[in-house]
């Protein structure tokens, strides 16, 4: 957490190996994220920026994006990003179209379909770059506490701005110029 222009979303940007880290190293599992491929790293993160990212294609086709998600795990990631309810609302459901970049459906709902996306990769390290702010307070709160039970095994890092979206994290950093 910290205020605008900070630092945090170039902090969160070092994991997947965006930019490089200048002085020090960054560890997963005890490896240098230097000496994975990027491609194995990736494979390890799943990655929410602060704006929702959709392609064209079908709500399904973008919740399995990372591949190999089947649509068990599609379905419980939906429901994890508090996704289902508008999903199911739809007419297609799940084959509901999708325009490129969501430009069919609200800030909020491409955010839940963003953080499934997210989900049903279910990777090792969850990155959250501010991904809650554009979610209505409720459903920030169902949602985390949802997340909180898939993501037990997973690092999770999450960029934020509200207070309440980090105060249950297990170490919270204040960052400041």
């Amino acid at each position: 957490i910290g205020s605008t222009g900070c630092g945090k979303s170039t902090l969160l940007n070092l994991i997947p190996r965006f930019y490089d880290v200048t002085s020090g190293k960054i560890m997963v599992d005890g490896v240098d994220i230097r000496k994975m491929s990027q491609k194995k790293l990736r494979s390890l993160i799943g990655y929410v920026p602060q704006k929702g990212v959709l392609f064209s294609g079908t709500i399904a086709s973008n919740i399995q994006f990372a591949g190999n998600v089947s649509d068990v795990q599609m379905r419980e990631a939906a429901q994890i990003a508090q996704a289902e309810d508008f999903i199911n609302e739809k007419e297609e459901q799940f084959e509901s179209p999708i325009a490129q970049g969501g430009t069919n459906v609200s800030g909020g709902q491409k955010q839940r379909l963003s953080i499934a996306r997210a989900i049903a990769k279910n990777p090792k390290v969850f990155l959250f770059d501010d991904s809650f702010s554009a979610l209505d307070y409720k459903t920030d709160v169902t949602l985390r506490k949802a997340l909180q039970e898939k993501t037990a095994d997973a690092a999770v890092i999450i960029v934020a701005q509200r207070i309440s979206t980090i105060l249950h994290a297990d170490q919270i950093l204040v960052l400041d110029d």
